[in-house]
C-alpha cells in the first residue's frame, strides 16, 4: 500500500538532499545557501521494500502571510495536510534552535505520525546536539546523513513503526493480477508540456489556473520559481504532465549560481518535454529574450505553441492579435505556423484553446510521411525549381525518406549535396512544411552523398 511523506524543517537542514536520496535522482536543487526550495515537489521514493510519495517543501520561517516567506510556509502547510506522515528534519550540527521548537508545535497540532530526523549526523561529535532533540516532544530522533546515505536503515524502521498499516507486507493474493485486467503496458502516457518564458510572465499562475488550485507559489516578485516542478493532471480525460520552469533572463545578467542552476533545470525540463509552451507577456511580446528561448526550444527539437498571457490587458486594442500573427511569420521562421493563443492566467480565458493547440502540436510533431509520397513531392518540386549548378555540374537530388519523427527528420540522397546552398535547403524545408502540414514543429533535414570510390582525396 502506497503512502505520502512530507519532508519539512527550517531552511538549510538538508531536506532537498534527503528528498534526492530517497527518489534516487537529483530532482531538487541543492545549494549551501538557505531557502533554495520554494515550491513543494513530489517524487516516487524507494526505501528498502517501501515505495511511497515524498514531498520536498520550503524551509519553515516565521513571516507575515502576505510575504514571500509566508506564502512558502503556506505551501508547506498544504503538504502537511496531504501527507500520511511527516519527516521533521533538524540540523544535528547546529542542535535544536528556537525556530525548530516553534514549528515542532505546528507538527504536533497536525495530528499526523512524525519521524524526527537529525540530519548531518555523520560525525560522532554531534551526539550531544542530537540528544537535545528529545525536548521537541516528537519522539526519539533518528540520526542520519542524507548526503552520505547513512542511517537510512533506521529511517526505514521508523517509517514502518509510524505507519504500520501502510507499510505492512501485502497478502499473497495481492500479488496476483486480476483476471481479465490488462497490464499498464497499454496505458496512455501523459503528454509532457513545459511552460517556459521570461521571469514574471505568469507561468506558475497559468498552471495554477489550469489545475484549479494554488499548487505553485506565485506573487508579484520576479523569479519566484526555482525548481522545475512536474504536476500530473488530466484534461478532458487525457493525461497531462505540466512542467513549471524558472524564468530565463539574458545570459549576461545571470550571475547568481542558484539562478544558473534554476535555468539549467528549466532547460532539462524542455529537453524531456514533448510540447513547449512559450509564454509571452501581451504588453511586451517577442522581446529579444523570448526569441533566444525560442532558439533553445528549436534546438532541442520540441513542438512549439506560443501563448500570449495577460491578454485581458490588451484585448481592447484593435488588430492586436493580427499583428502578433504577422510578426510571428518572420520571427518564428524555423517553426513557421506555430499556433498563437491569447490567454489570461488571471481570468482563465483561452486555456482550453491552449490545451487543444498543445495536443494538435504533439500530433504534428509525431507525424510520419510515406516514402512514396515524399518522392512524388520531391520530383515535382525539383522539376519546378532545380538546384543550382556547381562548377558547371548540376547538383543531383535522387530521392528522400523520413528517418524518424518527434521531430520530423528527413534524409535526402544525391550527388554534391554538400554544395547545396542554404537558401535551397530552406526552400525544401518550407515545401515540406506546407505540403505535408507540419506547422509549428522543427524540421530536421540531412543531406547524404555516397562516397566516391575514385576520389583520391578521400581518407
Amino acid at each position: 500500500m502506497t503512502f505520502t511523506v512530507a519532508i519539512i524543517g527550517r531552511p538549510n537542514v538538508g531536506k532537498s538532499t534527503l528528498f534526492n536520496r530517497l527518489v534516487g535522482k537529483k530532482l531538487a536543487l541543492v545549494d549551501d545557501q538557505p531557502g533554495v526550495t520554494r515550491d513543494r515537489r513530489e517524487g516516487e521514493a524507494h526505501l528498502g521494500d517501501l515505495t511511497f510519495t515524498a514531498i520536498d517543501t520550503a524551509g519553515l520561517e516565521e513571516a507575515d502571510d502576505a510575504s514571500l516567506a509566508g506564502r512558502m510556509r503556506q505551501q508547506t502547510e498544504a503538504a502537511i495536510q496531504d501527507a500520511d506522515a511527516i519527516l521533521f528534519v533538524i540540523d544535528a550540527r547546529a542542535g535544536v534552535t528556537p525556530i525548530d521548537r516553534h514549528f515542532a508545535g505546528l507538527v504536533r497540532r497536525a495530528s499526523k505520525p512524525v519521524v524526527l530526523l537529525a540530519n548531518k549526523a555523520e560525525s560522532r561529535a554531534v551526539g550531544l546536539q542530537t540528544y537535545e532533540a528529545f525536548g521537541l516532544g516528537l519522539g526519539d530522533p533518528v540520526p542520519i546523513s542524507a548526503e552520505h546515505g547513512e542511517g537510512l536503515s533506521d529511517l526505514y524502521d521508523a517509517l514502518r513503526e509510524a505507519l504500520p498499516e501502510h507499510t505492512a507486507a501485502p497478502e499473497e493474493d495481492e500479488f496476483e493480477e486480476p483476471e481479465g485486467e490488462e497490464r499498464d503496458e497499454n496505458a496512455v502516457r501523459p503528454l509532457r508540456i513545459a511552460i517556459v518564458g521570461r521571469p514574471n510572465a505568469g507561468k506558475s499562475t497559468l498552471i495554477n489556473r489550469m489545475i484549479g488550485e494554488d499548487r505553485l507559489l506565485t506573487g508579484p516578485e520576479a523569479g519566484i520559481t526555482r525548481d522545475s516542478i512536474g504536476i500530473e493532471w488530466e484534461w478532458r480525460g487525457k493525461p497531462v504532465k505540466l512542467f513549471d520552469t524558472a524564468g530565463m533572463r539574458k545570459r549576461a545578467k545571470v550571475e547568481d549560481k542558484l539562478e544558473k542552476l534554476s535555468v539549467a533545470d528549466g532547460l532539462r525540463a524542455v529537453r524531456f518535454a514533448e510540447v513547449v509552451v512559450l509564454l509571452l507577456d501581451a504588453t511586451i511580446p517577442f522581446e529579444k529574450q523570448d526569441l533566444a528561448i525560442l532558439g533553445l526550444v528549436e534546438k532541442e527539437g520540441r513542438a512549439l505553441v506560443v501563448a500570449v498571457n495577460k491578454w485581458d490587458l490588451v484585448a481592447g486594442e484593435p488588430g492586436k492579435l493580427k499583428k502578433l500573427v504577422e510578426d510571428s511569420e518572420h520571427l518564428l521562421s524555423n517553426v513557421k505556423g506555430a499556433k498563437i493563443v491569447p490567454v489570461s492566467a488571471l481570468t482563465g480565458d483561452g486555456l482550453d484553446k491552449l490545451l487543444e493547440a498543445c495536443f494538435e502540436a504533439s500530433e504534428v510533431w509525431s507525424k510520419r510521411v510515406s516514402t512514396a509520397a515524399l518522392n512524388r513531392w520531391l520530383t515535382r518540386i525539383v522539376d519546378n525549381h532545380p538546384p543550382p549548378a556547381v562548377s558547371g555540374r548540376r547538383i543531383k537530388i535522387r530521392y528522400m525518406t523520413q528517418v524518424k519523427a518527434r521531430p520530423p527528420h528527413f534524409a535526402i540522397f544525391g550527388n554534391q549535396l554538400n554544395e547545396l546552398p542554404d537558401s535551397y535547403t530552406r526552400y525544401l524545408v518550407n515545401g515540406l512544411r506546407e505540403t505535408f502540414e507540419l506547422p509549428g514543429t522543427p524540421i530536421r533535414l540531412s543531406l547524404r552523398t555516397p562516397e566516391n570510390p575514385y576520389d583520391k582525396d578521400r581518407k
